[in-house]
């Protein structure tokens, strides 16, 4: 394997595991300003803006990776975090 080839896979194993932690993660500035919103994420308190019916806003989710809430993660990287309940959605998950 050429040195190039080891480092780009390094580098796409670094890229997969900061999006699998990024539902872990508080948001942070930069996430909100440039991120995408990604629904079915976030654990119940940890959610931003929008958490569906009879909720407010940021941190009112009372579920799991409840499907009409979001998260905002780094962009190109939703579809790829994966929760006990399928893969993040750039759309909101019917319930």
């Amino acid at each position: 394997m050429t040195r190039t080839a080891s480092a780009a896979i390094a580098a796409l194993l670094a890229l997969s595991a900061g999006a699998a932690m990024a539902a872990d993660r508080p948001t942070s500035t930069l996430t909100k300003v440039f991120g995408e919103k990604c629904y079915g994420i976030a654990k119940a308190g940890q959610n931003d803006c929008k958490a569906g019916a009879g909720t407010s806003c940021a941190g009112t989710a009372k579920a799991d990776y409840q499907g009409d809430i979001y998260r905002k993660v780094p962009r190109g990287t939703c579809v790829t975090i994966k929760t006990p309940k399928g893969m993040g959605s750039l759309t909101p998950k019917t319930m």
